[in-house]
């Protein structure tokens, strides 16, 4: 008998956790074969490709952003191949499996819940040959009437899952690896599934480490933690940190999803000492309108939650994605727009601005007629409008996050953005939502831009809006694009360099000895020619740094400046500025 798993990933760098569980708790069984795909490749090849290895049961792993696509291609293979079994698990199908069953007669069996067990005891009675009607979380036809086993408990000794993480040699290196210490969540939100299943289970610490450790030696691009609340248990958080902390692995990243209000004192102490890029927090915020945390049964507390996060994003080794979620019950737009600026004004790493998914199995689906949801009931189920945001609002509210992830998200813009919303905007919010109009203006929504582009276009709505002291303004995008665009040429039309320093000035510039020693010192034993890769030299006609320690006001900083620019690997620091105006007018 010939069993294969398979699921299609939303991007090839990807992998996934679910089926490699389920191999794993099934191989003293049988030997079976896992066959990873993306949604992005061709629906036929995957078929045909599944098709050609001749299985005779294969099981799929459903998720909201690949059932569609996944049930399309057990169609192509039940069709060409009746005989074949398929088995389909996951959150996608474990809410409404009988239905699934009902409208897709070539699916044969879903498993709901936690799947471990009933995949193994699923596959010992096909191998026997004996019947499911005693297969609890299994749910199956007979004919045309669908049957629902009773649901099966969870798995109190998480330990007893096989660690798919033994022997990986270089099967995920450069990929994000995805990861589980902890099942379960202690808080209840309403729009999750977590708040489905109560209770945190924890795998063994030691198990956590060995498998860390072989992730690490097998040079993976990133571990993405899925624990809903990672810092649930501060003890065993911290002490898979330290872990992480002593190996000092190279060129890898760790994502934690954390509740911030309950960072104390001592983690927050122990954070600070991490070196730069290997965590990475997401916060969940949601909202900042008591009503709408009310109402999705959110435990948060959004004071402590604003000091903590700024006290991380001092310590600039930290990258943080702070999550906000339009569509909300009591969210209106302008609501939001006050959650909005609430989160900017933290100002971390990343502002993710998602919209309301009614996930099957969540408590807000369950009151949909309460609060006036309006959805499309397939996949990935997000509401376009309600009793308090209507439809316009939201197609608005997906424009501005569109410029938040093209113009803040990667922070290549940071002091232009904050120049022209300090001094013409009275709040970030009303910057971006003013921004979105002239992009739709303009069709730039209908076309795809590069980074350079962008800076363009930023420039061109700034003087669409006939703000005053451009020369300021472009030599702060001039800034900007320097400090974050290493050996990049300059965007057409704008940046004026003809205050640009010569060739043969930046030579001499990097053989003072002033300059190595209190800029470059790392540098000091490398020839000139080889630091020239690593650094810039611009001037510009104002003095940037007073500006942006004067909070972006201009007055009395029009002075020119000389700028040393040392670009280095760090995600969050990732080029050193340097005033050397006082060196450049005693060489020249």
């Amino acid at each position: 008998m010939k069993v294969i798993l398979s699921t299609l990933n939303s991007k090839f760098i990807h992998s996934c956790l679910a089926i490699r569980y389920l191999q794993g708790y099934v191989e003293d069984l049988i030997d079976i074969e896992i066959k990873e795909y993306t949604i992005n490749q061709n629906i036929d090849f995957i078929a045909s490709d599944l098709y050609k290895l001749e299985p005779d049961i294969i099981g799929f792993s459903t998720y909201i952003w690949n059932l569609t696509e996944t049930l399309d291609i057990c169609k192509i293979l039940k069709i060409v191949n009746p005989k074949l079994k398929i088995v389909l698990g996951g959150p996608e199908v474990s809410f409404d499996g009988e239905k699934i069953l009902e409208d897709n007669k070539f699916i044969d069996f879903i498993i709901y819940g936690e799947g471990e067990e009933t995949f193994r005891e699923f596959i010992e009675k096909i191998i026997n040959n004996e019947n499911y009607t005693t297969i609890q979380g299994l749910i199956y036809s007979q004919g045309d009437i669908v049957i629902k086993n009773s649901p099966r408990p969870l798995i109190k000794d998480l330990n007893a899952i096989p660690s798919p993480y033994k022997n990986i040699g270089n099967e995920f290196e450069n990929k994000i690896v995805y990861f589980e210490s902890s099942r379960g969540c202690p808080f209840g939100c309403k729009f999750c599934l977590s708040s489905t299943i109560k209770g945190v289970r924890y795998f063994g610490i030691d198990r956590v480490k060995e498998e860390l450790n072989n992730l690490i030696e097998g040079k993976v691009k990133q571990v993405k933690f899925v624990d809903r609340t990672f810092n649930a248990n501060k003890k065993y958080a911290m002490e898979i940190m330290k872990f992480i902390i002593e190996k000092n692995p190279k060129d890898i990243n760790f994502h934690f999803e954390v509740t911030a209000h309950l960072l104390d004192r001592e983690m927050l102490e122990f954070l600070s000492d991490a070196k730069e890029g290997l965590f990475q927090f997401e916060v969940g915020v949601q909202s900042t309108n008591l009503d709408t945390i009310e109402a999705i049964g959110r435990t948060t507390d959004f004071e402590k939650l604003r000091d903590i996060t700024k006290e991380i994003k001092s310590y600039k080794n930290i990258h943080q994605h702070l999550d906000l979620i339009a569509g909300l019950p009591y969210e209106g737009y302008d609501s939001f727009r006050k959650s909005f600026n609430d989160v900017y004004e933290i100002m971390p790493e990343k502002i993710q601005l998602g919209f309301l998914k009614l996930l099957k199995g969540s408590e807000l689906r369950k009151d949909e007629f309460k609060y006036g949801f309006k959805y499309l009931d397939i996949p990935p189920y997000e509401v376009l409008e309600n009793n308090f945001i209507k439809y316009k609002d939201i197609i608005k509210l997906k424009a501005i996050e569109d410029l938040v992830e093209r113009y803040y998200n990667e922070g290549y813009f940071e002091h232009s953005l904050e120049y022209i919303i300090s001094n013409y905007y009275t709040n970030p919010f009303d910057f971006y939502e003013d921004f979105s109009y002239y992009w739709e203006l303009e069709g730039y929504h209908k076309v795809s831009s590069s980074r350079n582009k962008l800076y363009e276009i930023l420039m061109r709505f700034y003087k669409y809006k006939e703000f005053g002291d451009v020369l300021v303004f472009n030599d702060l995008l001039k800034f900007d694009f320097i400090k974050n665009n290493k050996g990049s040429k300059t965007p057409k039309g704008i940046l004026d360099f003809e205050c640009n320093i010569e060739q043969r000035q930046i030579h001499e510039i990097l053989k003072n000895d002033k300059v190595i020693e209190n800029y470059l010192g790392e540098y000091k034993e490398l020839p000139t020619k080889k630091i020239i890769q690593d650094i810039a030299v611009e001037s510009f006609r104002i003095d940037i740094f007073k500006i942006i320690e004067n909070d972006y006001i201009l007055a009395g900083h029009n002075s020119r400046t000389d700028i040393l620019f040392v670009y280095q690997r760090g995600v969050i620091n990732r080029c050193n500025t340097y005033d050397i105006t006082h060196i450049i007018k005693e060489l020249i």
